[in-house]
């Protein structure tokens, strides 16, 4: 598996050497700024991209917009910062990572994360394009296409309307979602749930009056159904 590493500090440098060079599983390459970074990604490959949030030359916001814009969703993206508040884990996820580590002692966490991601992405290139009445789920390019008109979506979004239609029918809690699609538990406040399912309504056009609508259990979750309005425009 290569990595690729934008970390300029020395320290965190020579802990993920020590770390990465334990398994002959990794072939890694570090990048000290941001443009050397981006320089790279544009000419070689990476199976997953490992970022500091706190960067000399701009912000790792920055660069997971524009990885998420070039390199749409084909690799996956672990942050790593000093910053573990409920606002700071939110940030990190909403502007596309797959993922976050807080800095700490416990690197073979790190390595366990890295292993659930890359078998997550194995699987999803695995995955062929899924019908449901109108609504194609294309997980190439990680969007939703109605009646041949493709929808893009966040990751998170994505991922949790992927997750509404593989269990179409059954009633969600909002802790259950907040599990599957964010893996972090009670971590984050479930309001981050509630406001995905608004956009993805939205944006996918899910309503009674349309094919598929996303009902709301009152203090408790949702559930994906099909209407008897199965024909879109």
């Amino acid at each position: 598996m290569r990595l690729g590493i934008l970390e300029d500090d020395a320290t965190q440098i020579s802990i993920y050497e020590l770390l990465f060079s334990s398994t002959a599983k990794y072939q890694y390459q570090f990048f000290g700024t941001i443009a050397s970074f981006l320089c790279a990604l544009k000419q070689e490959k990476f199976d997953l991209l490992i970022i500091d949030w706190i960067l000399p030359d701009g912000t790792a916001g920055e660069v997971l917009k524009w990885v998420r814009d070039s390199l749409k969703w084909h690799i996956p993206v672990i942050c790593v910062t000093a910053c573990n508040s409920e606002s700071d884990v939110v940030n990190v996820l909403h502007m596309g990572a797959d993922d976050y580590f807080v800095k700490s002692s416990r690197y073979f966490e790190l390595l366990a994360r890295i292993e659930s991601l890359a078998r997550r992405s194995q699987e999803k290139q695995a995955v062929t394009n899924l019908q449901f009445g109108s609504y194609e789920i294309d997980h190439e390019n990680q969007a939703i296409i109605i009646a041949g008109k493709q929808v893009e979506l966040t990751q998170k979004e994505f991922a949790l309307t992927c997750y509404l239609f593989q269990n179409q029918n059954k009633l969600l809690s909002r802790v259950h979602l907040l599990e599957k699609i964010w893996g972090l538990a009670a971590e984050i406040d479930t309001r981050t749930v509630d406001t995905h399912i608004s956009r993805i309504r939205h944006k996918l056009s899910f309503s009674s009056q349309n094919e598929w609508d996303v009902s709301t259990i009152y203090g408790y979750g949702y559930r994906l159904q099909q209407t008897r309005n199965t024909a879109i425009a």
